[in-house]
């Protein structure tokens, strides 16, 4: 494979770097230290380039970067990235939105008991001023009181989960959630947004920043709030209209707020710390250790899966309006491309049709998903550039037919995407469902049913189920130095086995040959994830 250079352009965490580096198909580039003009320069043998919060992706930036495939935001926030000229150049933008979940949901929290017992302030009084008074800071117990939860994803969700150890009441409003996703951990769900601001003694917000969300918080909103509403904000900045949170803070309308993130930061002259009724921190949602590591080490990550052209985790400028879908489509589609790569490496041989298939709510989105399909399939053989916006178009030029398929919903699955790939050789079948973990699981290969994490170096080995073969197989493994990290065996009515061995480093050719040459072998597949 030939190398691809990744371009570091601002500091992320040493191990996401010694991830860069330890990869033998990265050619890593590290300019986190460089003046900004100096990085220009760098940029035009870049293939993928990691950035963060200090360097303005705009059109000076690619206009330098002349050879740029991808993108990685080291964070949540595209801000900074002209997205818009990214896609129109046809570079994939991603971002890294999980990492700091957990800090931000922990900061939440913060935020929630500081407004309600006044830490900080009865900490000044006491620790600043010296004064012992217990009887002006008086408070409010979390229990019994009825959170509102603005925004469903990855932080609402698990804000109500800890609310719930609480013994809260809670109340999700997100329209592009299904309220099962709510329900099934026994919170409430509404469509009606006025009926979360008039019944709830809390409002925190988790959604992204956009045009619909702006000031979804304002003055007409806060009207229809109980009086002494306490509200928190560690989302982003503006979703709160500060002027209108200022003065409902100053009338007592609002009791309490607890904000991280400010329209303008920093925020060292907003008049919202001249109130006494306010908890603020400097924009700290991803301020932790734990979560520094995973951002690095998940754009690291990233960088090395879009510079092998595996996948495009998280892309943000795809073939679909991602404010009109459910987070979960997203991650269907992450998995029908990685199954595209796989049945590729596979089936190695002329393409003559590839073809996806959906059981369960994801069946609504079966087109846009043969697209990430046919991504997956075509990086590895295309000869040319593939992304979301051409791969229908390349396809097509090479004569490969397309075909996409809503389903019964499944039985076993609440959903499941399977993908057909034919080439001149032969068919290969994969169907894959993700777990509640967010864990991308093979299901079936060819008819066999299987259990099997979508990741790491997998050998497929199908035999007749005659005794002796696993031995036989450890045994090459072994004497090749092939460490075995999981194993999983499928058998069918045929008298026949299958087994995908994940292995921890990289098989040679010469060791898939003698895997080969044993009696009861029908045919071996390598591949890489």
């Amino acid at each position: 494979m030939e190398k691809s250079t990744v371009i570091v352009c601002d500091y992320i965490h040493e191990a996401g770097l010694k991830m860069l580096e330890d990869d033998e198909n990265i050619n890593y580039i590290f300019a986190a230290d460089v003046d900004k003009k100096e990085l220009l320069s760098m940029l035009s043998d870049a293939d993928i380039a990691i950035t963060r919060s200090s360097t303005d992706v705009d059109d000076r930036f690619l206009d330098a970067a002349t050879n740029l495939k991808a993108i990685v935001r080291a964070g949540v926030g595209v801000d900074n990235v002209n997205l818009k000229r990214c896609s129109k150049e046809g570079i994939i933008v991603m971002n890294v939105p999980t990492a700091n979940t957990i800090a931000a949901v922990e900061l939440t929290y913060a935020h929630m008991l500081s407004c309600m017992r006044m830490f900080p302030y009865s900490h000044d009084h006491l620790k600043n001023q010296r004064i012992w008074k217990r009887e002006k800071w008086y408070g409010y117990e979390l229990k019994g009181k009825k959170l509102g939860i603005i925004g469903f994803g990855n932080i609402g969700s698990r804000v109500a989960k800890r609310a719930i150890a609480f013994e809260m009441d809670v109340l999700a409003y997100d329209p592009y959630v299904p309220a099962s996703k709510a329900t099934d951990i026994g919170v409430d769900y509404t469509k009606d947004f006025d009926e979360l601001l008039s019944t709830c003694d809390i409002i925190t917000i988790h959604t992204p920043k956009n045009s619909e969300t702006i000031d979804i918080i304002s003055s007409e909103e806060i009207a229809k709030m109980k009086d002494g509403v306490v509200l928190v904000n560690c989302a982003r900045g503006g979703l709160f209209n500060e002027d209108a949170l200022y003065d409902g803070l100053k009338s007592k309308k609002i009791r309490f707020a607890g904000i991280d993130v400010f329209v303008k930061e920093p925020a060292i002259n907003n008049k919202l710390l001249d109130l006494d009724n306010i908890v603020v921190s400097p924009h700290l949602g991803a301020n932790t250790y734990e979560s520094q590591y995973n951002i690095g080490t998940q754009a690291a990550s990233q960088a090395i899966q879009a510079a092998k052209k595996i996948a495009y985790p998280n892309a943000l400028n795809l073939p679909i309006d991602e404010t009109k879908i459910p987070s979960f489509v997203k991650q269907y589609m992450e998995m029908g491309q990685k199954l595209g790569f796989l049945a590729s490496q596979i089936n190695r041989s002329a393409i003559v049709s590839i073809k996806a298939s959906g059981q369960g709510e994801i069946a609504k989105y079966i087109d846009s998903l043969l697209t990430f399909v046919t991504v997956g399939v075509l990086a590895q053989n295309s000869g040319e550039t593939i992304n979301y916006v051409n791969a229908e178009f390349v396809a097509k030029d090479k004569g490969i037919e397309l075909e996409a398929k809503s389903l019964a919903d499944s039985s076993v699955y609440k959903n499941v995407i399977t993908i057909k790939l034919t080439t001149q050789k032969c068919v290969t079948t994969i169907k894959a469902t993700i777990f509640d973990d967010d864990v991308q699981r093979i299901v079936e290969i060819d008819g066999f049913n299987i259990d099997v994490v979508l990741s790491g170096n997998m050998i497929f080995f199908k035999n007749t189920d005659v005794p002796g073969v696993i031995g036989n197989v450890g045994m090459i493994l072994a004497n090749n130095s092939v460490n075995i990290s999981d194993f999983r065996l499928g058998r069918n009515n045929n008298n026949e086995a299958l087994a995908v061995i994940i292995v921890d480093n990289t098989v040679k050719s010469s060791t898939l040959k003698e895997l080969e040459g044993l009696d009861a072998c029908i045919s071996v597949g390598y591949a890489t994830l």
